[in-house]
């Protein structure tokens, strides 16, 4: 953890907010490059927002690569090196003349232009082929209308519906985890940037619940997500990093409905803000 006051820190030391920051920034960066599952991250992330002690903190991070890890010492290899004769330059520029001669040769004899091998009408790429460019746009702004509307549409079409375990949608990025069609005891996880990648497996948790990702309301979430920072207290100038987390309700008078929640952290604290899939809040954390 970062080291915000002088002096020595033990595991059985209070936790800050800056500490539980910091720690939940590891664990965005975990998810992104493929280190932790979308379950795992979540389980982390509460329970890091949760953590009293700097021990119960290290531990949710301890198995993880992230850039405030010790490299392991480089290990030198000693070779016994022979002292090369001096190069003839005059030689190896003769050489490499006759080598353009001759790339110029076969060039020539393959594309049968007596002319010169070089104009455009010898290269094939050169030709016309008739066939249009065909120009991507998938959403990119996630944390828009348009944005979070066109991620479900583009789930739709990779997935053939918009079920699920659990979305996990930053602004840039997204991260999904679906059944494994072929293993009830594991999940596939899926990455969003631009397309959907080929998913990673993991094992399913205990509780997971295959619900329909897409049945919320998309306008006022957004709406919500947008005003986050100020209901929370945080600056916008001071956040770092913001998402949303889709899931299964927990309400067990509720089966089959979501739980919408945008966390916000900043150097000065995290906090979240959970709602119903109509926009209902349902409780607000506030940065301690």
């Amino acid at each position: 953890m970062a080291s915000g006051s002088s002096g020595w820190r033990t595991s059985g030391m209070r936790a800050k907010d800056s500490d539980r920051t910091e720690t939940c920034q590891i664990l965005d960066t975990a998810l992104a490059d493929g280190q932790l599952s979308m379950t795992e991250h979540g389980e982390r992330v509460k329970s890091a927002t949760s953590a009293a002690t700097l021990g119960q903190l290290q531990e949710l991070v301890a198995d993880l690569q992230n850039a405030k890890t010790p490299q392991a010492p480089l290990i030198t290899k000693v070779v016994n090196r022979q002292v090369s004769p001096p190069v003839n330059w005059g030689i190896r520029a003769a050489v490499a003349g006759v080598l353009v001669v001759v790339g110029i040769a076969i060039g020539w004899g393959l594309y049968g232009n007596p002319s010169s091998p070089l104009r455009d009408a010898s290269d094939p790429g050169a030709q016309a082929d008739g066939i249009t460019p065909v120009v991507l746009t998938p959403p990119r702004q996630l944390h828009s209308l348009g944005g979070l509307t066109g991620l479900l549409e583009q789930m739709k079409q990779r997935f053939g519906d918009t079920t699920g375990y659990r979305l996990t949608v930053y602004p840039d990025y997204a991260a999904l985890s679906r059944p494994d069609p072929t293993e009830d005891r594991r999940e596939l996880n899926y990455s969003y940037r631009g397309g959907w990648d080929d998913p990673s497996s993991s094992s399913k948790s205990s509780d997971a619940t295959v619900v329909d990702l897409s049945r919320f309301d998309v306008k006022t979430v957004v709406g919500v997500l947008r005003g986050a920072p100020e209901t929370l207290g945080i600056k916008p100038a001071d956040v770092t990093s913001t998402y949303l987390s889709i899931d299964p309700s927990r309400d067990p008078t509720t089966p089959g409905e979501l739980s919408v929640s945008v966390y916000v952290s900043s150097d000065y604290g995290s906090g979240h803000i959970e709602m119903a899939p109509d926009g209902r809040v349902k409780r607000i954390s506030y940065p301690s």
